[in-house]
């Protein structure tokens, strides 16, 4: 009966925690700028994509978030625009290198948020 419960226990923690690596994503042009800063404010992540202005038939796509805490720990949140159905430059997140920012951290790291 012991070994059934450990494997009970193992398969809760298991299935409890496949839903938070799960990440959304989106056709960011199909949204409204709106609704696509909604949805990291909803989901603190999600993946949009949209087509590439510069090379026909290439899609692009990153990560968005809603602030630095939806970013790994030597990254912070950075502005950056998609262009959505009614903004063609729709303010949001992605998450960069804290290296990018040239010697003024650890003393300046940005806490932007949506």
């Amino acid at each position: 009966m012991k070994p059934l419960m450990g494997t009970m226990i193992c398969l809760g923690i298991a299935l409890s925690t496949s839903n938070a690596l799960a990440i959304n994503r989106y056709n960011v042009t199909t949204l409204n700028c709106e609704d696509a800063r909604q949805i990291l404010r909803d989901q603190g992540a999600a993946i949009f994509r949209h087509p590439s202005k510069r090379v026909s038939g290439m899609t692009l796509y990153d990560r968005y978030v809603r602030n630095s805490q939806s970013c790994d720990y030597d990254e912070y949140a950075e502005r950056a625009i998609v262009p959505t159905k009614d903004n063609l430059r729709c303010p949001v997140l992605n998450c960069q290198p804290i290296s990018n920012l040239d010697g003024n951290w650890p003393n300046f790291i940005p806490h932007n948020s949506l």
